[in-house]
C-alpha cells in the first residue's frame, strides 16, 4: 500500500477554514460535501459515519422495504443486507456512503 501523502499547510488551512465555515452554517452540506476525498487524506473517515445493525435495519423498515428490495435499490445482495443487519458483516466504502445517505437524506435522495 503506498504512503499517504501529507497535506501542504495550505491545504490543512482550507480544510480547516472549510470545516469552521460548515460547523457554523456558513457553508452548507452540499458545498462541504463536495471537498474530495484526495484532499480530505486522513480526514475522509468524517464523512461516512459507522451505521449500526439496529439502525440499518431501522432505516429499513421506516421506509417499509424488505431486505431484498433495499438490497436492489443499494445494488446488493439480499444476503448482505441480512449480515448487516445481523452485525456479521460492516458496511465499508460504496454501501457506508449510500447508508449515511440514507440516514441523512431518507431513501428518497438515492432514487
Amino acid at each position: 500500500m503506498p504512503a499517504k501523502k501529507k497535506l501542504s499547510s495550505l491545504a490543512e488551512a482550507m480544510l480547516d477554514t472549510a470545516e469552521g465555515l460548515h460547523r457554523i452554517g456558513l457553508m452548507d452540506d452540499s458545498e462541504y460535501n463536495k471537498i474530495t476525498v484526495r484532499h480530505l487524506g486522513e480526514r475522509a473517515h468524517k464523512l461516512s459515519k459507522p451505521i449500526s445493525p439496529r439502525e440499518i435495519r431501522s432505516l429499513r423498515k421506516r421506509a417499509k422495504l424488505s431486505q431484498a428490495a433495499m438490497a436492489s435499490m443499494l445494488n446488493l445482495t439480499p444476503g448482505y443486507v441480512s449480515q448487516l443487519e445481523r452485525g456479521t458483516k460492516e458496511p465499508k466504502g460504496p454501501s457506508l456512503a449510500l447508508l449515511n445517505i440514507i440516514r441523512n437524506k431518507g431513501f428518497e435522495a438515492i432514487l
